[in-house]
């Protein structure tokens, strides 16, 4: 039988894909000196990127910038990196996916496209490195208060 935390960590996320060049920013953040206490793994880091790009209108009109005129230039064969999302995050992703702008008689942006495009959002911000560190803590209190840890 499963140790009872590792059976529920593989429950507790879903798989998505980010491109390589979006990947291997958040290889870098994961990586970087400030990634630490707790260090935060790639759900986290992902969920992060999610949190900042869906957050209000300027930041989704980022996103759907990116997507039409960066994501369509790209050769739709691309090599694509596996990458785990929290499901608030990953319900975030969907919302988006189903928005108006998604709808026809627009493109279709697939999941992947709208996880590699939160990166590069995240990516574009002058200091947005500095920003998905304190992203990933809040969206993990956030994870916490609504398993019913009391955070102080």
């Amino acid at each position: 039988m499963a140790h009872p935390i590792e059976r529920d960590e593989r429950r507790s996320t879903v798989q998505t894909h980010v491109w390589l060049e979006e990947h291997d920013w958040l290889h870098r953040v994961f990586k970087s000196s400030n990634n630490t206490s707790p260090k935060f793994r790639f759900p986290d880091l992902l969920s992060a990127c999610v949190s900042m790009a869906l957050a209000d209108t300027g930041a989704q009109q980022r996103l759907v910038e990116f997507l039409v005129t960066r994501q369509t230039l790209r050769d739709p064969k691309c090599e694509r990196r596996s990458c785990d999302i929290f499901p608030t995050q990953f319900d975030q992703v969907m919302e988006a996916h189903r928005a108006p702008w998604n709808r026809f008689p627009n493109p279709m942006f697939e999941l992947d496209h709208i996880t590699t495009g939160c990166v590069a959002v995240a990516m574009a911000m002058p200091d947005g490195e500095e920003q998905v560190l304190p992203q990933a803590r809040a969206n993990l209190l956030a994870r916490a208060k609504a398993n019913g840890v009391t955070v102080n």
